[in-house]
């Protein structure tokens, strides 16, 4: 694989999150999800984002809107981060519910470590 390689979760489709996403959103998803660090972070200004994608302010911000809405990223000028997905059934994976919180990937490792929820 070539150095910087990144993956999109299949999830994403599967669990039906990209009909409840418009375009935008999903370019701006798409961009992050390239773009972020291990841990899912990344500063991009609004400025180069509406640039890149070819998108106005109202645009990103509608669309940083629904990421947030469909806990895809949490956004706190100037950082996003890309949230892991869900399990469909809270029971069945690691993480369970996130009632809205973010993760480090450090954080999801010690969970996995440990055998699961705390």
């Amino acid at each position: 694989m070539p150095p910087g390689f990144n993956w999109v979760d299949h999830r994403l489709v599967r669990d039906h999150y990209i009909e409840r996403c418009d375009c935008a959103s999903l370019a701006l998803y798409l961009f992050l999800v390239t773009v972020s660090d291990v841990q899912g972070l990344s500063y991009y200004s609004d400025a180069s984002l509406c640039r890149r994608l070819k998108i106005d302010p109202l645009q990103l911000s509608a669309a940083r809107s629904q990421l947030e809405k469909n806990g895809l990223i949490a956004f706190q000028k100037p950082l996003y981060q890309v949230l892991a997905l869900d399990p469909v059934d809270p029971g069945a994976g690691v993480l369970g519910q996130r009632a809205g919180q973010t993760f480090s990937a450090a954080d999801i490792l010690k969970r996995l470590m440990q055998g699961g929820s705390q």
